[in-house]
């Protein structure tokens, strides 16, 4: 018990202090999935019970995992391209920081056969950008002079912390219920904006408290259902960017929901197949329209911002228990691209543009209480095409690999 303990804390301190360098961009700026096992099927989870990250799954979930928890990391490999044509010519630029080491961390105890107890440390981020030096200076649609124009490297960078305390019971055998509360703190930084009148500010954090309800469902010995719900979460504003993002720098976290079912069809084959939903829309910021909101002048209620659409995903994934010791999984999920045509220039800083994603996974045994998985995924190039201010095009494709340990107690 006391190494259990010492892991566990161990564990936490490694997830709280580096949980802060994501840069997913796949379905918007929210991963395909959380957990290797879900990332491995394609993101499916939340009507499934393989591990502890029910916080951000299904807190409902957490009343059927039983005491475990779960550590692990991921690199992620984001390839970000523009195209923008100049008086000059087409320019094409890539962003750098392409690789991104990415921690995750679960815990679940059973305090009774009705009652559970978790913790899930996860994170969001994706407007990840930097470009060369070269590219700010031709952002001169606005610019009265070269001199106003940007300098020095482009780039903004976003990423969030979420802690997810967790509680789920069990009212019958088969239904449970889970609610988490969302503590939540996220940094901000932009460079390289000169071009909107933006100087560079440095790095800024703002907190909120939010909160994540599920709902699991086991009907006979092979269809369980899931649900989960987060409404949108109202952040402190970026108070050194509020001359950028719409309503003074407020930068909430979109309401967001998943449905899902998964199917027993033999004893070594469980499908499951997930619909999500992430309300970008809902958010000023990520929302509002970037060249129509523009004469509003950033930083207004109705200011500019990303033109963000609301992200629709389905997610399907299969597992099948090879032997006593592999598990393998595999998994396909495509959603819908927010970015529209209208808002592409703005948009190479965040170029969450991707669609599709391939994904494989697996399991390995070490002993009754020990296990390994990994997964491994790529997000196919996805390419988006504008006229204005100037001809632009942004693409975004990505691969990814992770590694889990896990144990029972």
């Amino acid at each position: 018990m006391t190494f259990q303990f010492h892991t566990l804390r161990a564990a936490a301190l490694l997830a709280l202090g580096t949980v802060l360098l994501p840069a997913h961009a796949t379905n918007g700026y929210f991963p395909h999935g959380f957990g290797l096992k879900a990332k491995g099927m394609g993101g499916t989870a939340v009507a499934l019970t393989h591990d502890a990250f029910a916080g951000v799954n299904n807190p409902a979930s957490a009343a059927y995992v039983g005491n475990r928890y779960d550590v692990g990391a991921e690199i992620f490999l984001p390839k970000r391209s523009a195209r923008v044509s100049t008086p000059l010519g087409a320019m094409d630029v890539e962003s750098g920081k392409s690789a991104f080491l990415i921690p995750e961390f679960g815990y679940n105890v059973a305090l009774s056969n009705q009652l559970a107890l978790g913790l899930t440390v996860y994170g969001n981020g994706g407007m990840n950008t930097q470009y060369p030096s070269i590219f700010p200076g031709d952002m001169n649609f606005m610019c009265s002079s070269p001199v106003a124009c940007g300098t020095g490297k482009l780039g903004v960078n976003l990423m969030q912390l979420i802690v997810a305390p967790t509680v789920a019971y069990k009212w019958t055998e088969n239904h449970s219920l889970g609610l988490s509360p969302l503590l939540v703190y996220q940094q901000f930084e932009a460079y390289g904006l000169q071009a909107f009148g933006l100087p560079n500010q440095g790095k800024d954090s703002s907190a909120g408290l939010g909160v994540r309800l599920g709902y699991m469902g086991k009907f006979g010995n092979a269809v369980t259902v899931g649900a989960s719900y987060s409404p949108k979460i109202n952040m402190s504003r970026f108070k050194d960017y509020a001359n950028l993002f719409a309503e003074g720098g407020g930068f909430d976290i979109p309401e967001n929901y998943v449905l899902g079912v998964a199917l027993q069809v033999s004893p070594a084959v469980q499908v499951a197949l997930d619909y999500s939903r992430i309300n970008y829309s809902q958010v000023p910021a990520v929302g509002n329209a970037s060249l129509a909101n523009f004469a509003n002048g950033f930083g207004a209620p109705n200011g500019p911002g990303f033109g963000w659409r609301d992200v629709k995903a389905v997610k399907l994934g299969v597992q099948w228990q090879m032997n006593s010791l592999w598990t393998l999984r595999a998994g396909y999920n495509h959603g819908t691209n927010p970015v529209q045509s209208a808002d592409v220039y703005l948009n190479t800083l965040a170029p969450g543009v991707i669609k599709s994603h391939v994904t494989l996974g697996g399991t390995y045994a070490i002993s009754p209480q020990e296990e390994l998985t990994f997964a491994a995924w790529h997000g196919k190039k996805n390419t988006v095409s504008g006229t204005a201010p100037a001809p632009t095009s942004v693409s975004m494709s990505q691969n990814g690999f992770g590694l889990q340990y896990s144990r029972r107690f």
